[in-house]
């Protein structure tokens, strides 16, 4: 596996646990790339977009636009690969809790 992958896997677990951590389960696109830069994950916003679409096709999220930026929910699919009852290929697996 090559380091691009590796990114691509770990930037989609940080984005769909940031996203559980609000309140309303949703962040917009701005405050991902921010929120990624934190784990040392530095890309721009068409980036995230492009990350946010792939998250959407496999159903982890859902996407609205609002002006220049995207606004993702975690879905119901998403909370359960993060509670680890599911696996969505592509996506890191969360460490078991207390691990």
């Amino acid at each position: 596996m090559d380091m691009q992958t590796l990114i691509r896997e770990d930037a989609r677990l940080v984005i769909l646990k940031a996203l559980a951590e609000q309140v309303d389960e949703s962040l917009n696109s701005g405050i991902l790339v921010e929120h990624l830069r934190l784990f040392g994950i530095r890309k721009d916003r068409g980036w995230v977009h492009d990350e946010l679409a792939w998250l959407a096709e496999r159903g982890a999220v859902t996407v609205m636009e609002a002006g220049t930026v995207q606004v993702a929910t975690l879905t119901d699919k998403g909370h359960r690969h993060l509670q680890r009852e599911i696996a969505i290929e592509g996506v890191k697996r969360p460490s078991r809790p207390g691990a």
